[in-house]
């Protein structure tokens, strides 16, 4: 397809929403994005950018703002959540020269893709409140909580886990409470601190933390099991001292972190389907999803981020080398499926991984222990096939 000119609307100003703007913009399409806040500011917290992500980034021009703005990772550790004792270290050292690993603040990378937005051309609309998405007509129809109608040709959903075009393709679907709440925060790093994300693993619990903003800061995600309810939102507030009677039989160092903590949010972890329609063409244009909206994930392999990236560089060249829109979203998710199921369950095996006890627990840390020692590199070749994959090369 023709993309110069062509007008693309784009819901959704996070990750993969910005990220799409740039890729499209380059490409000379009249991108704009609607964004239903009234700023692009800071919220959550770190993110980690594998070098997958990485490659994207690359891609779009943008990596030596990611130099500037992240801390470069040294190695990820896996710990015993009571004692502190070392289990099994993967270090990053050893992956392939080009590749890079990046421990980030999310307001950080949203920054760096809406000025590489900005600056592509795309426009950025904020306080866009989409009420409802319409795809009974020949174009996408939007109607804004104002009461404005919008029909734009080729409508793109980046607009996360509630996502309107998700449910105007899908229906209304009801995740699985996985029985597991995490919360966000943090705190000041210590003075030299070291460049690793530390996993910090207990009998149905574990914590992972890692500076980042040139080492001032040190995020924390703590996830534990229960049965309570817990919504699905960020923006939760919480008691920090809830989170430290939680990791109160955790080793000193977490509990120090833990100590420090003022602010807190908690969230409810749960299991969603990758959706089955990811797009619809309709007589004058069509409308399809991407990153959270089509495959939201756990946080257990640190990869949301990471396949929102993935999804605007592969859906900007579908749209770009395909004859239509139907046959770019057809190849965007025949391209995209099978690996966004496969790393959707391998973060929903991850977080059985952490959280064993008793007799497997015991087992299953001796067995990394002894595979970090007699072949160390072993390890971290069993994600290959996740961080060495990359779509600007595909």
């Amino acid at each position: 397809m023709k993309l110069d000119g062509t007008p693309i609307t784009i819901l959704g100003a996070g990750v993969a929403g910005l990220a799409l703007a740039r890729a499209l913009a380059l490409r000379g399409a009249a991108v704009t994005v609607l964004e239903q806040a009234d700023a692009i500011r800071e919220v959550g917290a770190g993110l980690q950018v594998s070098p997958n992500g990485v490659a994207v980034l690359r891609g779009l021009g943008l990596s030596d703002g990611l130099d500037l703005a992240s801390v470069r990772a040294e190695a990820v550790e896996l710990r015993n959540g009571e004692s502190g004792d070392p289990v099994l270290r993967l270090d990053l050292a050893r992956l392939a020269p080009e590749q890079r690993y990046a421990f980030v603040h999310r307001a950080d990378l949203i920054d760096l893709l809406a000025k590489g937005a900005r600056a592509a051309g795309a426009e950025i609309r904020l306080m866009q409140e989409v009420r409802e998405v319409d795809l009974s007509g020949p174009r996408p129809r939007l109607i804004m909580a104002e009461g404005a109608d919008y029909a734009p040709a080729l409508l793109l959903g980046a607009d996360g886990l509630h996502s309107r075009l998700h449910h105007a393709l899908n229906g209304k679907t009801a995740p699985f409470f996985t029985r597991q709440v995490a919360w966000r925060a943090t705190i000041p790093a210590e003075p030299g601190a070291p460049a690793v994300a530390e996993v910090h693993m207990g009998v149905g619990r574990h914590l992972v933390s890692y500076p980042m903003r040139s080492g001032t800061l040190r995020n924390i995600v703590a996830v534990e099991e229960r049965s309570r309810w817990t919504d699905e939102s960020w923006s939760l507030r919480d008691d920090p001292i809830a989170l430290q009677l939680a990791f109160e039989g955790f080793n000193p160092r977490v509990r120090g972190w833990l100590d420090t903590v003022d602010q807190v949010w908690l969230w409810g972890l749960y299991r969603h389907d990758v959706a089955r329609n990811w797009h619809k063409s309709l007589p004058e244009g069509g409308a399809a999803i991407l990153g959270d909206a089509v495959h939201p994930m756990l946080p257990f392999l640190a990869q949301g981020a990471n396949m929102a990236l993935e999804d605007a560089w592969v859906l900007a060249g579908c749209l770009q080398s395909e004859a239509s829109p139907d046959a770019a979203f057809t190849a965007f998710q025949t391209a995209r499926a099978p690996r966004c199921s496969r790393v959707v369950a391998a973060a929903q095996a991850n977080a059985r991984n952490y959280h064993l006890g008793g007799f497997k627990r015991a087992v299953a840390h001796t067995a990394l222990r002894l595979g970090g020692w007699l072949a160390p590199n072993l390890a971290l070749r069993r994600f290959d096939w996740l961080y060495g994959h990359d779509v600007t090369r595909s």
